[in-house]
């Protein structure tokens, strides 16, 4: 699809997303301008040294199973530009009190093995869809409303992703394959026992056992950086340090891009903004928070399972009890004693993110919208739980709660990391229910954040999804 290189698009925001819906637009011959509030790019994908000099933290995005299936980041051939997917020995591991912990490998043969039990009934639920991953990926991020490629792939993953994730944990009978999947399906940030709550980590186990929990070398940084240089080439440009805070701020355009959520594109916009469309993104629901915390780290995390000394990821949350009790109380929004915990090792996977014998430890809490507490003690706590002797090791923090890191990324609305409530309706409809959920409902004028199909993540699939649109709307004209 090409259009005219007399053609001008604008670009607010230099996510993943933006970059991406950049970059297409960039291919295809229009004179393409990014616009960055911050001093610099990637939104959720930067990285920087944030304790010690040489240590290197993720910000926010940092293991990217999704990301290493996209279609549109596939098309690009992103190796070529310093792009680097690093593989940790073990995908993701959970540990329990017992000592013991559910273990997810890439190799779904070796992680059936590692469940025992129900290393069977695991995967029985998913072979059939990592098996056709590329058909699945093709489909899911995409926008609901249209007539899939292949619709058989579509309606049998369906059937897991509309089930409770409390209640297709039934199929299991060891507490390891539960937690595991609990830990899992938690990514979703909202209560387990709601429709569709297993969609997300139904997606996450295929594209891990398809591609791995995978980490970027050199950090999250590398995808954004990747994309920029692809821009670069194609003659885009990029400006940072430019905050666009109404489209009359913005010089004349064919294509704007909104690489922001519902609210600030309705701050953008005003009263440009169809009553439909504004009617719809005011009611936009924002999900809990994140409660970041970095570590740097003496040695290591002294696990007590040897299986999670190994993982890239690991869940601290307890059994799927523990883990379904602390979602319930964040989305009402109550504060658990016990949250459950994200922790990224991505050091296994990329030691050059360490200093010796010194190493960068990725956190995050889940924690209810806008919490103005603090947990960074309740995330060593979680840790110092599974891994005695934890504090002790601890050479250096940052944190970063949830208000901050809605000053951070202004997408990221009471410390929101997903760009909105995973409700069922708006798993499947968001930012709102039409035929074109990127179109803001005037010409020339899309969303393409994470708050549109198919949501969050390094993949750029929103911002892929929108420029295409756009590039439809320009050879109609």
């Amino acid at each position: 699809m090409t259009a005219s290189s007399c053609k001008n698009a604008i670009v607010v925001g230099s996510g993943p997303n933006g970059l991406a819906a950049a970059v297409k637009l960039a291919r295809a011959g229009l004179k393409v301008t990014v616009l960055e509030a911050a001093e610099e790019i990637g939104g959720g994908t930067r990285s920087s040294e944030m304790i010690e000099a040489g240590l290197l933290h993720d910000h926010c995005s940092a293991v990217h199973p999704i990301a290493a299936g996209s279609p549109f980041l596939n098309e690009l051939g992103l190796e070529a530009r310093g792009l680097r997917w690093a593989q940790p020995e073990i995908d993701c591991a959970h540990p329990l009190d017992d000592g013991s912990a559910g273990v997810m490998y890439r190799s779904i043969d070796r992680t059936a093995e590692a469940l025992g039990a129900d290393g069977e009934r695991w995967r029985r639920i998913f072979e059939s869809p990592v098996n056709r991953f590329e058909n699945l990926i093709a489909g899911v991020t995409k926008p609901v409303l249209r007539i899939p490629r292949h619709p058989l792939t579509m309606a049998r993953f369906g059937m897991i992703a509309a089930t409770p994730a409390t209640s297709l944990a039934r199929v299991w009978r060891t507490e390891q394959a539960k937690a595991l999947w609990a830990g899992i399906a938690a990514h979703a940030l909202h209560r387990l026992d709601r429709p569709m709550t297993s969609a997300v980590g139904a997606m996450l186990v295929v594209a891990g056992h398809a591609h791995g929990w995978v980490i970027a070398e050199g950090g999250s940084r590398a995808i954004s950086d990747a994309l920029l240089a692809e821009l670069l080439e194609h003659g885009g440009r990029v400006e940072t340090g430019h905050r666009v805070s109404s489209v009359g701020d913005l010089p004349p355009f064919d294509v704007l891009m909104l690489d922001v959520s519902p609210s600030g594109a309705m701050s953008i916009l005003g009263d440009q903004l169809p009553r439909r469309v504004a009617r719809a993104y005011s009611s936009f629901k924002h999900g809990p928070g994140a409660f970041k915390v970095d570590f740097a780290v003496q040695d290591g995390i002294p696990w007590t399972s040897s299986d999670v000394r190994k993982a890239g990821t690991v869940h601290v949350g307890g059994d799927i009890e523990e883990v379904a009790a602390a979602e319930l109380a964040v989305h009402q929004g109550r504060m658990p004693d016990r949250p459950f915990v994200l922790v990224g090792q991505q050091y296994l996977a990329d030691p050059s993110r360490s200093v010796g014998a010194v190493h960068p430890l990725w956190t995050y809490a889940h924690v209810p919208h806008g919490f103005t507490g603090d947990a960074t003690q309740a995330i060593i706590s979680q840790i110092e739980r599974f891994a005695p002797g934890f504090r002790d090791r601890i050479k250096g923090i940052a944190v970063r709660s949830t208000t901050e890191m809605s000053r951070y990324n202004e997408n990221y609305a009471g410390g929101d990391i997903i760009g909105g409530a995973s409700t069922p309706k708006q798993l499947i409809f968001r930012p709102r229910v039409a035929f074109d959920p990127y179109s803001a409902g005037i010409k020339g004028v899309w969303l393409c954040s994470a708050s549109t199909p198919p949501g969050a993540g390094a993949h750029g699939m929103c911002g892929s999804n929108a420029a295409e649109r756009a590039l439809r709307y320009l050879m109609r004209r």
